[in-house]
């Protein structure tokens, strides 16, 4: 059964990824500019278009999955439209010219595919590499798939301010590192990773405390909600003290087109702890869920740590040499 409402939902969302693909390169372009406004309230257009009809095609009309997929289509598509003919407008200083036309320039695309390819192969073997996870986490049981959801759901909200600011890193980085100011990378750099820690440590405080009224919400049952308490409780520990520093300096080493070594470090740490450290704790061990999410932790301990001796090491300061 749950087979079938998976393969359902993804038939339908996966024709939008190309539209959600255009909405980011859109939103990118818009942050660029220093207007992370527009982006802003093009996103919670999309969320309102999703969660309306959600409400419509699932509480109105009385539909299942198709409900819930259907309404993410739609609102993908609203913001890919939305963004495009924004990006129309002349008094932006990147826009489409009129008449528009398109012509490949080589150098330009040879130095976004430089960054955009190391950066695609590291998410891919990440999302592979969470697909083999949620496998695993598939064999323990309805139990565990529960209280996983329930925490990867909420803990999109544990991590968001940190998120956030690893989002306003890039153009901020980039800019200083294009004007050659080392100083203003690395102060800009530590500042940011230091708010980003002091921003994840004050919401996780208060979802730590409203978890009892978060898993009302759902609905669980007695032995699903104890499993979703404890991922919430240790998703907000692991939040709060070790994804800073491991989400955070990727950021700043991309802004600066040092992508190939973030790509080999979270590549080789997501195959060896989070998925190696999940079938070992989680499967061999039986320690189901919770040997899950410690594997995951393990993968961000380990990032931490190379994202920070990169930092300190001198291979990284020659970017700014070669740079000049």
């Amino acid at each position: 059964e749950v087979m079938g409402y998976a393969d359902t939902y993804l038939t339908i969302t996966l024709f939008s990824i190309p539209f959600i693909a255009l909405y980011n390169g859109g939103a990118a372009i818009f942050r660029t500019m220093a207007d992370s406004r527009t982006p802003m309230l093009i996103s919670f257009l999309m969320n309102a278009v999703n969660i309306s009809g959600n409400a419509l095609l699932i509480y109105g009309l009385g539909w299942e999955i198709e409900g819930a997929a259907i309404p993410t289509l739609l609102s993908r598509i609203v913001a890919a439209v939305v963004v495009l003919l924004l990006l129309r407008r002349e008094k932006y200083s990147l826009h489409f010219s009129r008449p528009f036309r398109f012509r490949l320039e080589g150098g330009t695309v040879k130095r976004i595919l430089g960054i955009g390819i190391p950066n695609g192969i590291e998410n891919a073997m990440f999302q592979f590499g969470k697909i083999m996870v949620v496998s695993l986490i598939s064999s323990f049981g309805t139990v565990a798939i529960t209280a996983n959801a329930v925490g990867n759901a909420i803990g999109v909200f544990q991590i968001l301010p940190g998120a956030a600011i690893g989002t306003a890193a890039v153009p901020i980085i980039s800019r200083c590192f294009g004007a050659g100011e080392e100083k203003q990378v690395r102060y800009y750099a530590l500042r940011l990773l230091r708010l980003a820690f002091f921003c994840n440590i004050a919401i996780n405080l208060v979802f730590s405390l409203a978890i009892p009224l978060i898993l009302q919400l759902y609905h669980l049952t007695e032995e699903t909600g104890a499993l979703a308490s404890w991922v919430l409780l240790f998703s907000a520990v692991v939040s709060s003290t070790l994804w800073p520093a491991a989400f955070m300096f990727p950021n700043v080493y991309r802004a600066t087109g040092d992508v190939k070594y973030t790509m080999i470090v979270s590549v080789v740490s997501m195959w060896v702890f989070r998925v190696g450290f999940s079938y070992l704790l989680g499967g061999a061990l039986n320690l189901g869920l919770q040997g899950v999410w410690y594997g995951m932790a393990a993968d961000w301990a380990c990032r931490s740590v190379f994202f920070l001796l990169r930092y300190r090491s001198k291979a990284w300061r020659r970017r700014f040499t070669l740079r000049a």
